[in-house]
């Protein structure tokens, strides 16, 4: 194992490879060498799910060939659940809830034996997580891990424990017949294995509760069962929490103890430390409000006590901060996910020394929340390439053409570059002095930096490509014409949603771009908050981090109800620390120059909230679309898209500049 605590750089390195020493430092986990540094936790579900149609397994093997091809390492991308013990006719239900599992399921081991081949091929290796989610229905007691979440659980008997520890044996089995080269077990993210072995949820007072040796007894009994079954020809580790999130669980130092702890048992090769709770602050998919690798450090103090290697993920989103992570000590092997399906060619880029071309992952969460809270296909705001890599290389246009995009925001960005990756010709007029449309004003409150370097990491794209970009530049229909494209584009964007509110015109009103571009408000601010997603919360985070009284007024019976439990708790966190008041089920209807009136959605009761200084609308925007109804009958090919057609986020106005350009190749 001391191979893997060195991180002197190879000899013969490339000039990027030596700017990352440590990330393409070759390792020893268990059995498995790593050709560098970089491994993948589950995240293909919504991607491509290896469990799916056969169309989704192949996008899914697609896409993690794809990666392995830029230098992946360590493929930890099976994402596996067990069988669950339930009486006939019970229903789980939620998300990870499982009936019959994956290692189940009769073509498991020929889905996986086809993942495998790619990835060995590819030089990389590929583990599977064993994996059983806690209250779906069980529990080791009657304590649930979150106040968010009400259903009862069902107590596990010890029969009950020693028909699981022989499901994880039998699965294992599976495992080593598909040809997998290690097994992870989840004991993290509300696994029920964490729930036993956290002071908070276990309160049993036999053999499985009590002190940590009993507490962890259940996991104990599957690593030994896991072992007997797979030998000493796959490599075995842990996926645990460093800490736990809700009061009463356990805490760093707890982590430490529990680390040396699962060490001396002499059953595993690696642990893998995260953090994060399914509802809290932070959950387990960190979002942009928190700084890359955050708990790092808690990773670290971990590998100094014990003596096999360390793994840690969390918001580990460039190359930079894996290196970094590295270097300082925190670990052996860095986990990334997001990063991964925001830039295919991330590994690639570092050791050729290209780090501009690299895609930033803003870190938004759209790729969970799209399929997971509003029900709609996978998709990365940042790349619309990601998913579809079984389709093979974007293509070049049948007829390439003069193309002349209007509008310079993300969609008009997005389009303008994939039509010059076509072959296209392309023009892009803006009207404003820089590019990125509304999305460079958002980039103005917190915790929005990496959309920024989206934004510039787009300019210089653009650039590469040799795109006509012309700035300050207003066009009107007779201009359009004038160009004499072959295809015109309008992505004109959004105006300011104004409300029908009485007193919304009022001097102390002023609409959320205005905010942050600097436009001073009082002390005590309403924000009007008509959005589903961040930007009330956004401009409440701006305004509150400025030392103002902010309360948020929303319609609906809670905040942002498009972010999902992935993203919201840690901006909520943030605010409720602040002292930002909410007031829910409330519509705004009327605005004087100290107060706010509102009504309850349902009894129209009214009420005034006195003492404001100033309003924000958080309102959202209207679709610009005038110079699209101006030339519509007037050139024989005019498209619309992102806002211009209905406002949306960043994620659908990429996805709608990828569809359309798609259009254009034919």
């Amino acid at each position: 194992m001391a191979e893997a605590r060195d991180g002197t750089p190879a000899a013969g390195a490339k000039r990027g490879e030596a700017a990352f020493p440590h990330v393409f430092t070759p390792v020893q986990i268990g059995t498995m060498r790593l050709r560098n540094r970089i491994m993948a936790p589950p995240h293909t579900s919504a991607l491509g799910n290896l469990w799916g149609s056969e169309e989704d397994a192949r996008r899914g093997i697609a896409y993690w060939e794809s990666r392995v091809k830029d230098g992946l390492a360590w493929v930890g991308g099976v994402n596996g659940r067990i069988r669950n013990l339930l009486i006939p006719g019970f229903e789980p239900h939620g998300y990870s809830a499982e009936t019959l599992g994956f290692y189940r399921l009769p073509f498991f081991v020929e889905r996986v034996q086809q993942l495998a081949e790619v990835v060995h091929r590819g030089g990389a290796v590929l583990t599977s997580q064993l994996t059983m989610i806690g209250g779906v229905p069980h529990a080791p007691s009657n304590r649930l891990s979150t106040p968010i979440y009400n259903s009862r659980p069902h107590v596990l008997s010890r029969e009950d424990i020693t028909w699981y520890v022989e499901e994880y044996r039998w699965s294992a089995g599976r495992a080593r017949q598909a040809g997998l080269d290690g097994i992870e077990l989840h004991l993290n993210h509300d696994d029920l294995l964490e729930w036993f072995l956290s002071p908070h949820t276990n309160q049993r007072d036999d053999e499985y509760g009590g002190s940590l040796e009993n507490r962890a007894r259940f996991a104990v009994e599957v690593l030994t069962a896991v072992r007997e079954e797979i030998g000493d020809g796959m490599t075995l580790g842990v996926r645990f929490n460093a800490r736990e999130e809700a009061p009463g669980g356990y805490t760093a130092a707890d982590g430490v103890e529990i680390a040396q702890y699962l060490e001396s048992t002499g059953l595993i090769d690696f642990l893998h430390v995260v953090v994060g709770s399914t509802w809290g602050d932070p959950s387990y998919i960190q979002p942009q409000h928190y700084a890359p690798a955050q708990w790092s450090a808690l990773a670290g103090d971990i590998r100094r006590n014990v003596r096999i290697p360390v793994v840690y993920t969390g918001r580990v989103n460039a190359v930079e901060v894996a290196e970094r992570v590295l270097a300082d000590g925190h670990a052996d092997v860095v986990g990334m996910a997001r990063a991964l399906i925001a830039e295919s060619e991330m590994l690639t880029k570092a050791r050729e020394n290209r780090l501009d071309e690299v895609r930033p992952c803003v870190g938004g969460n759209d790729c969970i929340s799209r399929r997971y809270v509003e029900g709609l296909p996978f998709g990365c705001a940042v790349n619309p390439h990601a998913g579809k890599e079984a389709d093979g290389p974007w293509a070049r246009a049948a007829r390439p053409r003069r193309l002349l995009v209007v509008g310079g925001g993300p969609a008009g960005m997005e389009l303008a570059a994939l039509a010059a990756e076509s072959g296209h010709t392309v023009s892009l007029w803006e009207a404003d002095s820089r590019l990125g449309g509304q999305l460079r004003i958002a980039a103005e409150a917190p915790s929005y930096d990496e959309y920024r370097r989206y934004l510039d990491w787009q300019a210089r794209r653009l650039e590469r490509l040799g795109v006509e970009i012309r700035l300050g530049m207003r066009a009107d229909a007779d201009a359009v014409l004038a160009a004499g494209a072959d295809a015109v584009a309008v992505a004109t964007g959004a105006t300011p949603h104004r409300p029908p509110i009485d007193g919304v015109d009022g001097a102390n009103v002023h609409d959320i771009r205005a905010v942050l571009r600097g436009t001073a408000v009082g002390r005590r601010v309403v924000v009007v908050a008509q959005d589903d997603h961040l930007p009330p919360l956004s401009v409440a985070d701006y305004l509150s981090g400025r030392g103002h009284e902010v309360t948020l007024v929303y319609a609906t019976p809670g905040p942002a109800q498009l972010l999902g439990r992935y993203i919201v708790g840690g901006i909520l966190a943030r605010l409720y620390s602040r002292d930002v008041r909410f007031r829910f089920l409330e519509e705004v209807t009327g605005i004087s120059d100290e107060a706010v009136r509102v009504a309850n959605v349902y009894s129209r009761r009214t009420e005034e909230i006195t003492g404001v200084d100033s309003v924000v609308l958080a309102c959202g925007g209207d679709a610009d679309d005038a110079l699209y109804q101006a030339l519509r009958s007037r050139h024989p090919e005019v498209h619309v898209l992102g806002d211009a057609f209905a406002p949306r986020r960043l994620v659908a106005a990429t996805r709608q500049a990828y569809a359309l350009a798609k259009e254009l190749q034919k």
